[in-house]
């Protein structure tokens, strides 16, 4: 339909922050009847609202990595049914292939539905949530050792949960008899219909309020709006081109590192993101397809031009992004891609790595990059039931100009996302956690230091149990800035019942743990900004009887000698002296 017409800007206003309000209560609703820890805790997924041709207006966003996936679902969903007239009012789309609008992995499940109106489509409620299992070969769904995608667990290739209202009962049967934990799915999928729903009814009210064709207009001019105000930010930005390569440790089956570059040019009107020359997809599962990427270097679009402007497809005209067929960063199938992000964060972490010297009052230096995925499976050792624990981990960020890094936040792919409480690791799993402290390890020295991880340590406290982690960044470190150093490495260890110590890796699928074995689990330091000679001498002190850095790196790394019982200066490096 053509829209033509105006709106005054207060009415524009309001519509656009209804629009935003309907985002926010879409995620509540999911966040609030979910039964998996991994979407009420964590909050591991997002919920939005799109335009009739899927152009994403607003979105209710924990996983930042989903910025751009709910868009690509519904522009698939678009093709595969709007064009054959084949959407009615209350059809539900189930889709998670990576390859066709999924973009991330199998168990990042997503739910499209119309939003019709006087019996036109007006809009699309789409969410996407990590379900605790989709089944597959191993607990979990995600695995480090897959070499297809068939290993991986179910694929939902953009079909009809629901037809004009009605449940598909024989693909719910088909879930049920192919997931571990159907109790967990299934309930998780209706706290996804639920927010579904409740977009559908808050979209059509403010078409009752404003009339349809007010708010289509409203739309129209908001995405535009965006677009000017994207465009106008671009502009304030240095043009040149702007390069980077780092390199991805490996892919879980024996094979890597594998370099990844990018050039990064920016003119007046474009932010052109070439990523062509990156290594070919792999055999193992880090492999991301193009619309992951995609996602990923939204957000980082973002960070470099306007982090507080509301989101929407309109803010992203200006950006272009170029890559090479079947590579790493555009895997085709049958590629494995159970821990994309091991790879899709790469995209971020190498515009920003190229970005960083030109706006050092945005970028910080590097930060632990990985999800740091984990899970855990076994027998509850009080209930005798199965259990399956599925989350992210916390780390350090880089510092920056004028700042100390962040100790203990989630990498930019996780977003706005939580840890499974303590509590909830040893009700609800059975597993002890001996500790739970900040890695205050020391690395990342600089005039301004980077942020500390964190260390956890997860005890079985019965026979049977089994750990798959994914830590990237095991090999190739957290970048520093401007003289700073690099950050430390994220890694697992397995501390036996004995004592005796096996690791560290960066990745290891289905360890298999006994009573008394632990899991210690440590997360990167953020890289350092500046020379680690040139940090005051009191913030110094301080970090050492914070525990931040130890009396030996406080020499070493700082040219500070100081007393360990007093915690006084007894000296001062000669270079420290010359800088």
């Amino acid at each position: 339909m053509v829209v033509k017409g105006n709106v005054d800007q207060f009415t524009l206003d309001i519509i656009k922050d209804s629009l935003y309000a309907i985002g926010e209560e879409m995620f509540i609703s999911v966040a609030r009847t979910s039964k998996s820890p991994v979407i009420y805790e964590v909050l591991d997924f997002a919920s939005a609202l799109t335009d009739a041709k899927g152009n994403l207006l607003t979105q209710g966003n924990g996983v930042t990595g989903f910025i751009g996936l709910l868009s690509s679902m519904v522009k698939e969903t678009i093709n595969k049914f709007v064009e054959k007239e084949n959407l009615f009012p209350g059809d539900i789309i189930i889709i998670n292939d990576p390859y066709g609008g999924g973009g991330s992995h199998l168990s990042d499940v997503g739910l499209v539905m119309p939003i019709f109106y006087e019996g036109e489509l007006v809009a699309f409620a789409a969410n996407k949530a990590h379900w605790t299992e989709v089944g597959g070969k191993d607990p979990g769904s995600w695995t480090v050792d897959s070499t297809e995608i068939y290993q991986e667990g179910l694929q939902f290739p953009c079909v009809k949960l629901a037809d004009k209202g009605v449940m598909n009962e024989s693909l719910l049967g088909v879930i049920r008899a192919n997931v571990r934990f159907p109790d967990l799915s299934i309930g998780d999928m209706w706290a996804q219909v639920a927010g579904l729903k409740t977009g559908e009814k808050r979209f059509c009210e403010i078409c009752d309020k404003y009339s349809k064709e007010t708010v289509l207009i409203a739309i129209k001019r908001l995405l535009k709006m965006s677009e000017e105000i994207s465009k106008n930010e671009v502009k304030k930005l240095p043009n040149g081109v702007y390069e980077a390569v780092d390199y991805i440790d490996d892919d879980g089956v024996g094979n890597g590192p594998f370099k990844v570059q990018v050039k990064v040019t920016i003119t007046d009107d474009e932010f052109i993101c070439d990523f062509r020359g990156s290594h070919m997809q792999v055999p193992g599962p880090v492999n991301v397809t193009y619309s992951g990427l995609v996602s990923a270097v939204r957000t980082i679009f973002l960070a470099a031009t306007n982090p507080s402007q509301d989101v929407n497809d309109g803010v992203f005209k200006p950006l272009r992004i170029i890559v090479d067929k079947k590579s790493i960063f555009s895997a085709e199938r049958p590629a494995a891609v159970s821990t994309y992000w091991e790879t899709m964060i790469y995209g971020e972490d190498l515009i920003w790595k190229a970005l960083a010297p030109i706006l050092p009052d945005r970028l910080t230096a590097g930060h632990l990059l990985s999800v740091c995925g984990f899970v855990f499976a076994g027998t509850h050792p009080h209930t005798n039931e199965p259990y399956i624990a599925v989350g992210p981990s916390l780390g350090g960020w880089g510092a920056g100009y004028g700042k100390d890094g962040e100790n203990a936040q989630f990498c930019i792919g996780d977003g706005e996302t939580y840890n499974i409480p303590v509590e909830v690791i040893e009700t609800r799993y059975g597993l002890f956690v001996d500790e739970y402290s900040l890695r205050a390890d020391g690395a990342g020295a600089g005039e301004y230091r980077g942020g500390s991880g964190v260390v956890r340590t997860y005890r079985a406290l019965n026979d049977g149990n089994s750990f798959t982690g994914t830590f990237g960044r095991f090999k190739f470190l957290p970048w520093g800035m401007v003289e700073g150093k690099e950050g430390s490495r994220n890694m697992f260890e397995i501390i036996k019942s004995d004592g005796s110590i096996d690791g560290p890796y960066g990745k290891y699928a289905r360890y298999r743990l006994n009573a008394g074995d632990a899991v210690k689990m440590s997360t990167a330091s953020g890289g350092g900004y500046g020379n680690p000679l040139k940090r005051p001498v009191e913030k110094v002190i301080l970090d050492v009887k914070n525990e931040f850095i130890s009396i030996e790196q406080a020499k070493n790394d700082y040219g500070v000698i100081i007393d360990s019982d007093t915690f006084e200066v007894i000296s001062i490096s000669e270079e420290r002296k010359n800088i």
